[in-house]
């Protein structure tokens, strides 16, 4: 029996896309041991949009939660997606910030890294990868999936080749926004397995209602692993359902490694989790459901439900279905570029502004100028000569690795914040999110530490 590898989400990909990530460590701690005994490949449980959430909404240290996280789960390996020179924030970072958020996160757990850059511009993720490899753990190179005229079957073999050729590990199709039909699935996997000698994964979203075809048509070409959350958490904006595909996957003459009682034991604790979230209103049932008319505009459902938002504010949701016929266009303009962060939020607003504004390019986001600059790499395909003139003037775009411009930062902002905090991990989310990083260190430095509170306790008892 071939084994097909399941990466369970429910603590990464799935929290964050039912519910934007408010899932706390004390809520699903309980549960971790039970994850941990499971049979999974790995458990996704770190980097994505969870650092930012937990510095912002949560009251957490995200390095104490995957510290903690890896007490508790010891046997299946930790896995994380990171944003390449992006690592966890919205711009690039400078080479010795990036070495050693890999580093800081190897030292607290984490064993498995997806590593992707949003234009499939592997210079922005050559020293992440080379750096977890450095560190001894397993660095996944990534290819970002898209639909265009300029991607194809072809391409996405070559740029797995190129992964090849890097040193990764492993390789995973990253299908965000849930696009990827089965049969081209198929076709991908097959060629892409044909071409390198790694194992390859398959990660995709249920958006569309497509993901549970697609996962077993790739199966049938030879895919290595896929991504899947047990099921109170799955569908809709979530990856397909953990069981359903064990036992599919099982009747089809596949092993997943995974225990059906322990899945069970799993799901019935998430069960009264959702219904908490839902009852709360963080969780909205309508996300639970397919979406296919992203198949027509394809976009993201998180990228959709921002644009909504951005109109509402502006008294203008009845241009919807305007910004929806622009979004297409502008991404044409700007060379194809996959549509995941920072790319959909680019696209989308730039959509957005041109529809309010009622001309198109009357006001360019400052993001657009810095990508038509080249600071967020090369772009897929050639961006609109009337926008790069619009957007740059006579300025000539750098066709460098932007992060090659980048001075140092780590030790400098090291020494400015050392009246704060002396922990390198504290400076590294200052790095990624400045102003809330520096309130919840300020905050953390004025709550009793722990060894202050059991002294409390103590004198109590004495």
């Amino acid at each position: 029996m071939k084994k097909i590898n399941i990466t369970e989400t429910v603590l990464r990909d799935a929290n964050q896309s039912l519910i934007a990530t408010r899932m706390s460590f004390d809520q699903f701690a309980p549960i971790l041991s039970e994850l941990d005994n499971a049979g999974y490949h790995s458990l996704e449980c770190w980097g994505g949009a969870t650092f930012d959430s937990c510095l912002r909404y949560l009251n957490e240290d995200p390095w104490e939660r995957l510290r903690k996280i890896k007490m508790i789960a010891k046997k299946t390996p930790l896995q994380m997606l990171l944003r390449g020179q992006n690592i966890l924030g919205y711009k690039h970072y400078p080479d010795d910030v990036v070495r050693n958020f890999v580093k800081m996160s190897v030292y607290h757990g984490m064993d498995i890294i997806r590593i992707f850059d949003a234009l499939n511009d592997f210079r922005n993720i050559e020293v992440a990868m080379d750096e977890t490899k450095k560190q001894g753990a397993h660095a996944q190179g990534t290819i970002v999936y898209t639909v265009s005229p300029i991607h194809d079957i072809e391409n996405y073999t070559k740029l797995a080749k190129q992964l090849e050729e890097m040193g990764a590990d492993s390789i995973c199709l990253k299908d965000m926004a849930g696009l990827i039909m089965p049969q081209t699935a198929y076709e991908i996997i097959k060629s892409i397995k044909e071409t390198v000698k790694l194992p390859v994964y398959l990660h995709s979203h249920s958006t569309n209602g497509l993901a549970e075809m697609s996962y077993l048509k790739a199966a049938e070409a030879g895919v290595d692993g896929i991504d899947c959350s047990i099921s109170a958490f799955s569908s809709g904006t979530s990856q397909p359902p953990t069981e359903s595909l064990h036992f599919a996957l099982q009747s089809c003459g596949f092993d997943t490694g995974l225990n059906s009682v322990g899945l069970k034991k799993v799901n019935d604790f998430f069960k009264p989790l959702r219904e908490d979230f839902i009852k709360s209103g963080t969780l909205d049932p309508k996300v639970l459901t397919p979406q296919p008319e992203a198949l027509t505009y394809q976009i993201p459902g998180g990228m959709l439900s921002n644009m909504i938002s951005q109109l509402k504010a502006q008294n203008s949701i009845n241009k919807l279905d305007e910004v929806l016929n622009e979004v297409p266009k502008v991404r044409e303009d700007l060379g194809y570029p996959p549509l995941v962060t920072p790319m959909s939020q680019m696209v989308g607003t730039q959509a957005t502004f041109n529809i309010l504004t009622g001309e198109r390019y009357k006001s360019i986001l400052k993001e657009v100028k810095a990508y038509c600059r080249g600071e967020y790499g090369k772009a897929p395909g050639k961006i609109d000569e009337n926008l790069m003139k619009k957007a740059l003037g006579d300025e000539i775009p750098i066709t460098e690795r932007f992060a090659n411009t980048l001075k140092p930062e780590f030790e400098k902002t090291k020494e400015e914040l050392k009246d704060l905090t002396s922990r390198d991990e504290d400076v590294l989310s200052y790095i990624l999110f400045p102003q809330i990083a520096e309130e919840f260190l300020k905050n953390k430095q004025k709550a009793p530490s722990e060894d202050q509170l059991r002294e409390a306790v103590n004198a109590e008892v004495i």
